[in-house]
């Protein structure tokens, strides 16, 4: 790992991963679906329509995942 980063204090090294990771996000097609990807989309979005399973709220399942820790 580069030395320089690891002067800089956790906080700020947390920030530029962040601001890293929501560049790659606004780029999202320079990052094409493979064909395995895309045919797992297809997957999910048919078994949607099939049983129209909205799934539940986040807050609820992230609660259920602090119970479990």
């Amino acid at each position: 790992m580069n030395t320089k980063l690891r002067e800089l204090p956790i906080e700020e090294r947390i920030r530029l991963v962040e601001d890293l990771w929501d560049s790659i996000a606004s780029d999202q097609q320079a990052l094409p679906l493979t064909s395995i990807q895309r045919s797992e989309l297809d997957r999910r979005l048919d078994c949607y329509e099939v049983d129209g399973d909205l799934g539940r709220p986040m807050t609820e399942v992230v609660a259920e995942i602090r119970k479990r820790l």
